[in-house]
């Protein structure tokens, strides 16, 4: 399975530009303000999980935060994002893993995943993802996922839709709800999908 899923996402990086694919965004706002909601200071650790070639990178990186890391199963998409960064790409830590095999050697205070956890669907994934989140998170995190209201699919792949009621429920073990909001992406060829954020407090007991 994780063969399969990893040999999709190159094939998406290798054959498809930015503005081919319908979760990319010039400015990502939504996980920014979470981000700033946190006051972090700027040697705070980061992880943008299936972070892609995401742009989140490059705005962390002009606020002056020091200690980011960028995981996705896609080698491609990560050299796509340091081709794009440059000289800055070497401030970066790089992870290519599938998230249900990653085995951090650090702890993270911030967590953001903007489209990673709904490609999760069979309870089992989703265990193991929360699993690893509790073993690395000690801050916050801040998950997007499609929400009701949103696709079924992405990239030709089913995912799993969440309310407020159903994503806080999937990590009550371990994370406290801060806050949640929906809004409406706007994709490259302008069509509109809606997604639901939502940020959480590591809980350690």
């Amino acid at each position: 399975m994780t063969l399969n899923r990893k040999k999709h996402w190159e094939t998406v990086y290798e054959t498809k530009n930015p503005d081919q694919v319908s979760w990319t965004q010039e400015i990502p706002k939504t996980s920014l303000d979470f981000i700033h909601s946190f006051k972090l200071k700027k040697t705070a650790k980061i992880i943008d999980v299936g972070g892609g070639d995401s742009k989140l990178v490059d705005y962390l990186l002009d606020e002056g935060f020091e200690n980011v890391s960028v995981l996705d199963i896609s080698s491609k998409s990560l050299e796509k994002a340091k081709k794009r960064l440059g000289d800055k790409a070497n401030k970066v830590n790089w992870i290519v893993s599938d998230i249900t095999e990653f085995k951090p050697n650090i702890t993270f205070d911030v967590w953001h995943d903007r489209a990673t956890f709904h490609f999760l669907t069979t309870s089992k994934q989703i265990e193991t993802y929360l699993k690893i989140a509790r073993q690395s998170v000690t801050g916050f995190m801040t998950i997007g996922t499609f929400s009701e209201n949103g696709p079924k699919k992405c990239s030709g792949l089913e995912i799993k839709q969440y309310n407020e009621e159903e994503l806080t429920t999937e990590l009550k073990n371990g994370f406290n709800k801060i806050r949640c909001v929906t809004e409406d992406h706007i994709t490259p060829f302008n069509t509109t999908q809606n997604f639901l954020f939502c940020s959480f407090k590591r809980q350690l007991n």
